[in-house]
């Protein structure tokens, strides 16, 4: 083989295996990410931190004027199918149903794994968009395939870190504020984790100011998801639509938290949580407990977590 053959052959080889996708730590084909850390060790651990028996609600009620991502909204019809002019629907009753019509990602969510690609629309563990992405829903990273998440939920308060009630639109935390605002609290995150930010935001703006609630948030740098990625969490999340600060650090690389949490490390983002009454009770570890619904093929899912104190 002519020299130049083999030099370009050596070049393309050389930015194929750049440029390959490395597959995650759970093996080739995994769907589950940090899903794979639950099990029943953690469960009982965590149910240790019941102490009160408190339940908290860490979902929001939504409704159509509820501000999402845009073009994401909600209706919904309540109908009485069958009882057209009088008619009895069952011989002994009447009743009522709902239609719901609308995004899964508006409110209270978990984003699946199957949410957040590349440019070059590969997901989580070099699964390809354009093999798994149907119109019909996704035939691969589902949210039907993350199984109950039950372990130890862990809130870093950031707006009493702060010393403030609640953190602007735009304002960010990073990683030693994160870490300072651990050691203040007592707490640290461990492996299996779920990791919840309160930043006040919700609290103070969701049903003062929806719109300006909606337009903006506050929160971590992507140097702080890397930091969550580094100790094994199963989820993050915030008190925020985003989980990610809006408008962003970096006009050209928004969101990023997205991408290291989902794309590149296998772990759930959790967004628009209801932090206030844990954050005013100051309970920042809690068993966590989500069984979110199973739609074959959602990229996103409205939940209603529970945590308890």
């Amino acid at each position: 083989m002519k020299p130049f053959l083999i030099s370009l052959l050596l070049i393309f080889s050389f930015y194929s295996y750049s440029d390959a996708c490395e597959h995650s730590k759970w093996g080739e084909g995994d769907e589950l990410g940090n899903a794979n850390l639950l099990t029943k060790e953690l469960v009982l651990e965590a149910s240790d931190l019941i102490k009160t028996g408190k339940v908290y609600s860490l979902g929001l009620v939504i409704d159509q004027n509820t501000p999402a991502y845009p073009p994401r909204s909600l209706s919904l019809s309540v109908v009485q199918p069958t009882q057209q002019f009088g008619k009895l629907g069952l011989p002994n009753a009447t009743y009522n149903d709902d239609m719901f019509h609308g995004w899964l990602g508006i409110g209270s969510q978990i984003d699946g794994l199957g949410h957040i690609g590349g440019t070059d629309a590969i997901f989580y563990n070099c699964h390809d968009g354009k093999e798994f992405s149907e119109t019909t829903g996704l035939t691969k990273l589902g949210i039907e395939k993350i199984p109950p998440i039950v372990t130890r939920g862990v809130l870093v308060d950031m707006a009493r870190f702060f010393k403030k009630d609640f953190l602007e639109a735009g304002e960010t935390f990073d990683v030693e504020d994160v870490i300072e605002a651990l050691e203040l609290q007592d707490v640290t995150i461990e492996e299996g984790d779920v990791v919840i930010f309160h930043t006040g935001w919700t609290e103070a703006k969701y049903f003062s100011d929806p719109e300006l609630w909606g337009s903006g948030t506050p929160g971590p740098t992507g140097e702080v998801s890397s930091f969550l990625a580094s100790k094994n969490v199963v989820a993050a999340g915030a008190d925020t639509w985003s989980y990610d600060v809006v408008p962003p650090i970096d006009l050209n690389e928004p969101y990023p938290g997205h991408q290291i949490l989902l794309k590149e490390n296998g772990i759930y983002i959790l967004e628009a949580m209801s932090t206030g009454e844990l954050a005013k009770d100051n309970v920042y570890e809690f068993l966590f407990v989500l069984g979110q619904a199973k739609v074959r093929g959602a990229v996103q899912m409205i939940i209603n977590p529970i945590a308890i104190n």
